[in-house]
């Protein structure tokens, strides 16, 4: 745990900032803080991941949008504990002139609420927003007034989104506790709807018996979805797959389709690393983590991968050490026929009509595709023809014998 401390906050004391590393495995683009009061105690707890959509008008007239997901350097001045006057708040800077901010109200002696947030841009930067008409900083303000109890910690893992005022605010993977009590975090969690498994329809198990590990009933072919990821220069992520979903617990096995037209989708790209994050109403999170190898090419590299089971129970996965869908920088990735990302023994995801594309996409297109081995024909003549040349020579030497043979019994004969 790395503490920072920052500068006295009038009426509330010394206040510590600690950025907690390591405890828990969370993806480099997670925001994770623990606020700490005078006396060294944590007061507020939060690990959130969050993403921005902002649509402006142009000096041409025209509607323009751009998504803010690379936070580059994020500051976290103004985060406060809170006190009888002032409640807790959690306040982030970020990038050029963006700003987050999230205040916390205590409503009774049982509850408290997410009382409203906040997020401020600047469209005088020429950068992210290089012809917007209208220059200034602009802020959104939301009241979701969520209701929490205390000594519970707020979770919602699924896909939260906020739409007013010509911004988008995307949140998941939200883990959040404010007056915390005795300075521990809560191990009770409160969720919100989407989280709620009484409320979401869980996924068919097929079972057979008497097998130790029951196979599933065989499932047709998935639909193929398109997906993109936004930055702030446009695309910068393409991929185009059918996927099923391999699951194996309890020796029990299922086979789920992704329909792409109830999938959430969101993630982020940056120089060295690239993020598909999709999420529906019984899949908390499928990421696909890709990166850069040799600088010369790109990989994917991680999944991790959560979702509600039928029996109310949550089956997780991680890996990130694979090793898939290899291809040279500024160039896309290609295999039409079946194929198997195993990420481990209890979860394997089967691709169709893949193709995709995380870094140096130009356009919005696809560059040249490299296919994989499966689709590559070519392959397939110096076998043909080694095979048809071994078969000629076998026919051969067997008439050679033949012959000798009878040469043979011929002399016998005199």
């Amino acid at each position: 745990m790395v503490c920072f401390r920052l500068s006295l906050v009038p009426g509330l004391g010394l206040v510590l900032f600690c950025l907690v590393l390591g405890a828990v495995h969370v993806p480099s683009y997670a925001l994770e803080l623990t606020l700490k009061d005078s006396g060294n105690s944590t007061c507020l707890y939060a690990k959130w991941q969050m993403d921005f959509t902002v649509y402006y008008e142009t000096t041409n007239k025209t509607q323009k949008n751009v998504t803010i997901s690379d936070f580059g350097t994020v500051t976290y001045n103004g985060s406060i504990c809170g006190d009888d006057q002032n409640g807790p708040k959690i306040a982030v800077q970020f990038g050029s002139g963006f700003s987050w901010m999230v205040n916390f109200t205590k409503m009774a002696s049982s509850h408290y609420s997410i009382h409203n947030i906040s997020f401020s841009y600047n469209t005088s930067d020429k950068t992210i927003f290089p012809d917007a008409e209208d220059k200034g900083i602009i802020t959104v303000l939301e009241v979701p007034e969520i209701t929490i109890p205390l000594n519970e910690i707020f979770r919602c893992n699924s896909l939260s989104t906020l739409k007013s005022n010509n911004v988008v605010q995307h949140y998941w993977d939200v883990h959040v506790q404010a007056f915390v009590q005795n300075g521990t975090v809560s191990t009770k969690e409160f969720l919100c709807s989407k989280d709620n498994t009484s409320t979401t329809v869980a996924p068919t198990i097929h079972t057979t018996m008497p097998s130790p590990t029951t196979k599933p009933t065989p499932k047709e072919r998935p639909e193929t979805g398109n997906y993109l990821v936004n930055s702030t220069n446009g695309i910068c992520l393409l991929a185009t797959m059918g996927l099923q979903l391999n699951i194996t617990q309890d020796k029990v096995a299922s086979v789920i389709n992704i329909k792409p037209n109830t999938t959430d989708i969101t993630g982020s790209c940056q120089p060295q690393t690239a993020l598909l994050r999709l999420n529906s109403s019984t899949i908390k999170y499928l990421e696909f983590v890709f990166a850069v190898k040799n600088e010369n090419r790109f990989y994917l590299k991680e999944v991790n991968f959560s979702m509600y089971l039928v029996n109310g129970s949550v089956f997780s996965i991680a890996n990130d050490n694979l090793s898939y869908w290899d291809a040279p920088l500024g160039s896309s990735y290609m295999c039409n026929k079946e194929q198997t990302v195993s990420v481990s023994g209890a979860f394997q995801i089967n691709t169709f009509d893949l193709r995709v594309q995380p870094f140096n996409v130009m356009e919005g297109k696809y560059s040249t595709a490299q296919e994989c081995s499966l689709d590559d024909d070519t392959i397939l003549i110096p076998i043909i023809v080694g095979a048809g040349l071994s078969g000629l020579i076998i026919v051969i030497v067997i008439a050679y014998l033949i012959g000798r043979r009878k040469s043979y019994v011929g002399y016998q004969t005199l």
